[in-house]
């Protein structure tokens, strides 16, 4: 197949609906033999490079996908892709040579404004797809592209009408809170936790979430101590300190919930859980910090 502007929208836009496909299967997160198995017009193409970070088939001339391995804390990777100033995301070149041929690859896709696949570790060979994203810039200087992760960015990035920076980076940091840290976060907690509630242990993934313990509005980082795998009833009652869990593990609730009567709902779901134990991940690095559940558990003990 010879690259042709056709071919390469084909490709993409049917690399998309295989991901989806794919995720409705996984959950979400992928590992390489999961995107190994994509094909076009009877030719397998791996989205995804087990070797590179930025893949680029044979058939097409600019980047499909780039990816960015999992560390336990930003600062352990071995490139640095955080945002500018500006609420950007970045992307480090492969080393530092200009022409090398993976970074021709990013650029061309940037310069045709061609959609990308960002795969993202969230541990050892499990990535979680960001797409599509565009590359809207480069800083030769500094050795990156600067992502945009929706086509509003794109515009806001590229478009003479926008004169307000901070505008510009506020919409920046929303849309790479809603559109990769938290996603990032929930995938990497519910790893951790095996895609079980720490608090009741039901299983199914549809109805877990992240939980913060300090949240992102006062400053929490999307770090995997910094959460706790709940289901969606137990995630509103902490959230609402109907539940607490202290430095301990301990799962406590509300004292004037265990002397009202409502229910079997109420019942099963909150007041036969007083003083039970959160399940904790068997990796002590995975496990909540205690520091940061007191501080959550000092809210909770206030609005007891």
């Amino acid at each position: 197949m010879a690259p042709t502007a056709e071919l390469d929208e084909l490709l993409r836009t049917s690399a998309f609906a295989y991901l989806r496909a794919i995720q409705l299967q996984t959950g979400g997160p992928v590992r390489f033999d999961d995107v190994a198995g994509f094909e076009l017009r009877g030719e397998r193409i791996a989205l995804m490079d087990r070797q590179r970070g930025i893949r680029k088939p044979r058939m097409l001339d600019a980047a499909l996908s780039f990816r960015t391995v999992h560390a336990e804390r930003p600062e352990q990777r071995p490139y640095d892709d955080s945002p500018g100033r500006d609420g950007y995301l970045r992307y480090k070149w492969r080393g530092t040579d200009s022409d090398h041929a993976e970074n021709r690859a990013l650029r061309l896709a940037a310069s045709w404004k061609l959609p990308l696949i960002w795969f993202q570790g969230i541990a050892s060979g499990v990535y979680l797809p960001i797409f599509p994203v565009w590359l809207v810039g480069e800083e030769p200087d500094s050795h990156q592209f600067v992502v945009a992760l929706d086509l509003e960015q794109v515009h806001r990035w590229t478009s003479a009408d926008v004169v307000d920076l901070e505008l510009r980076r506020q919409y920046a940091d929303r849309v790479v809170r809603e559109r990769l840290h938290q996603p990032l976060f929930r995938a990497r907690v519910l790893r951790a936790y095996e895609s079980r509630c720490a608090i009741c242990r039901l299983r199914h993934q549809e109805l877990l979430d992240a939980a913060h313990i300090r949240s992102d509005s006062n400053g929490g980082e999307p770090v995997v101590p910094n959460g706790i795998a709940m289901c969606k009833i137990h995630h509103a009652s902490y959230d609402a300190n109907m539940l607490g869990v202290d430095p301990d593990y301990r799962v406590l609730i509300r004292p004037d919930l265990l002397d009202e009567t409502d229910g079997p709902t109420l019942r099963h779901a909150l007041q036969e859980l007083h003083g039970s134990r959160l399940e904790v991940p068997s990796q002590r690095t995975s496990r909540p910090d205690r520091d940061l559940l007191a501080e959550r558990f000092e809210r909770f003990r206030r609005a007891s």
